[in-house]
C-alpha cells in the first residue's frame, strides 16, 4: 500500500473535539488506499505545563527524568487518536518512541535521531493495521531510557517517519494554512504560497518563521521529503496549504520569496579588541561554550592594532554573553575596552532562491530602507538571504515596505 505520514500539532489535537476532527481526516486517506503514519504532538498547552511541574518539583532536575515527564504528553494524545480510529472502525494503533524503535543519541532534552526500526510497523501493516499513532518528538537512548527532541521536535518526528519508511508525502496540519510571504499579523497583503522550495523554508524558519521546525525541513531536503503544511481547521482539497519541494519542481519563482524578522534581537559590540591571529576563535569559542547562540558577525578594519568585533545574538542571551566574556577578560584570555550591548534592534530578511541568478536584490533592499528613514546597522548575505539589523521600532515599517517593493502579494 502506498503510505502517507500525518502530523497533527498541539492546536489541532487540543480537545477530544479536534482529535475526533483530525481523525477524520485520517479516516479520509485511509479510504483513498493509503496505510498511514500519525505523528501527534501533546495538546496544546499541556507540554509547557508538564515542564512547569518539573520546575516546581526539582528547580535542578535530572534531565532523564525531565523527558520521561515531558514526554508523557504526546502518549496520551496518541492514545486517544488510537481510540477514535477505533470507533471509527479504523484499524489503528497507538506507538511510543521505545516501541518503533526510534533511537536517538542521550542529549536528553534536545536528542538527535539516529535510527528508525521499521520491522515492528510494518509487521503490523502486514497484519491489517491502517493506522500508527506515533507520540512525536520522543525516542529512546543507548541506555534505553525515553528522550526528547527539543520543542517543535514533531515535525523533526514526522519527516523523520516519512524518510525512513519511503512516504509518498509528509502532510503537516497546524493553525495556519500554509507558508505565506510574510507574516499576515504584519502584513495585510501577506499571501500564501502554493510551493516553496526546501532552501527557502530552510532560511525563513531559521529566521524566526514558526510554522515548520529548522530540523525538520533540514530533514527533508536531505532526504528529498515532499512536505505539505496545511490547516488542521480549514476544508482540504488536493491542492491546498504548501508544498515544500525540489527547487527543480517550482517552474518560476519570484526573485524574493518572503521577508522574515525577528524582533527579539540584540548586537553586542566588543570595542578595541586585540586584533591578533586567533582572536575571533577565541571569542566565539567563549560564547559557543557559554550556550550563546550568536548569528550575524562583522568585523570593523584594524588600525593601531585594535578592531571591534559586532555581532548579533537572541535578547535573552546577553547577560550570558556578557558574563562569558568578562570571565575571559579577567582571565586575561581576551583583550578588549568595552561591551556595548543594543537590546533594541530587530532582524529583516530578504528571501528567494531567484537572488542566485539576478542581481540588484541588495541595492533595492537597502534604497527602500533609506527611503522610509531607517538606518541599517549590520549587514549579512548568503546565496539566498539579506539581513540587517534595524532599530526594534521600525521593524513592522521595514517589512511592509520590503513586502510591497518587492511585489510578493502577486504571484509569479
Amino acid at each position: 500500500m502506498p503510505l502517507l505520514v500525518m502530523k497533527f500539532g498541539g492546536t489541532s489535537v487540543a480537545n477530544l473535539d479536534r482529535i475526533r476532527r483530525a481523525a477524520k481526516r485520517v479516516g479520509v486517506e485511509v479510504a483513498k488506499g493509503y496505510d498511514v503514519i500519525v505523528i501527534v504532538s501533546a495538546m496544546s498547552g499541556k507540554t509547557n505545563e508538564l515542564v512547569g511541574w518539573v520546575g516546581e518539583t526539582s528547580p535542578l532536575y535530572d534531565a532523564r527524568e525531565y523527558d520521561a515527564v515531558v514526554s508523557s504528553g504526546e502518549n496520551v494524545t496518541a492514545g486517544l487518536m488510537a481510540l477514535t480510529l477505533q470507533e471509527m472502525d479504523v484499524p489503528a494503533r497507538s506507538w511510543q518512541g521505545w516501541q518503533v524503535p526510534l533511537k536517538t543519541n542521550s542529549a536528553h532534552s534536545q536528542a538527535r535521531i539516529e535510527d528508525i526500526g521499521t520491522d515492528n510497523v510494518n509487521a503490523k501493516f502486514g497484519e491489517g493495521m491502517k493506522v500508527a499513532v506515533v507520540a512525536g518528538f520522543q525516542g529512546i537512548s543507548p541506555e534505553g531510557r525515553i528522550t526528547t527532541l527539543g520543542r517543535g521536535g514533531s515535525d523533526t518526528t514526522a519527516v523523520a517517519f516519512a524518510a525512513a519508511f519511503g512516504a509518498e508525502r509528509c502532510d503537516i496540519y497546524t493553525d495556519v494554512d500554509g507558508v505565506y510571504t510574510t507574516d499576515p499579523r504584519i502584513c495585510e497583503k501577506a499571501r500564501k504560497l502554493d510551493k516553496i522550495a526546501f532552501e527557502e523554508m530552510l532560511e525563513l524558519a531559521s529566521l524566526g518563521a514558526k510554522v515548520l521546525q529548522t530540523r525538520s525541513v533540514e530533514l527533508a531536503m536531505r532526504y528529498k521529503v515532499k512536505l505539505r503544511v496545511l490547516s488542521s481547521f480549514e476544508e482540504q482539497s488536493d491542492e491546498a496549504g504548501t508544498l515544500v519541494c525540489d527547487e527543480e519542481e517550482i517552474m518560476e519563482s519570484n526573485v524574493v520569496n518572503g521577508v522574515a524578522y525577528s524582533r527579539d534581537e540584540a548586537k553586542l559590540t566588543c570595542l578595541s579588541v586585540a586584533d591578533r591571529p586567533g582572536i575571533a576563535a577565541t571569542i566565539f569559542g567563549c560564547l559557543s561554550d557559554a550556550g550563546v547562540n550568536v548569528d550575524m558577525i562583522v568585523q570593523n578594519i584594524s588600525e593601531d592594532g585594535r578592531t571591534d568585533m559586532t555581532f548579533s545574538c537572541p535578547t535573552d542571551q546577553v547577560q550570558r554573553a556578557e558574563v562569558a566574556l568578562s570571565a575571559y577578560k579577567d582571565k586575561g584570555e581576551l583583550n578588549y575596552g568595552e561591551l556595548v550591548a543594543d537590546t533594541g534592534v530587530a532582524k529583516i530578511s530578504v528571501v528567494g532562491i531567484g537572488m542566485r541568478s539576478q542581481s540588484g536584490v541588495a541595492a533595492k533592499m537597502f534604497k527602500v530602507l533609506s527611503d522610509e528613514g531607517i538606518n541599517i546597522k549590520v549587514i549579512t548575505t548568503s546565496e539566498i538571504k539579506i539581513s540587517v539589523l534595524v532599530d526594534r521600532k521600525y521593524m513592522e515599517l521595514a517589512v511592509q515596505a520590503l513586502h510591497d517593493a518587492f511585489e510578493l502579494d502577486k504571484a509569479s
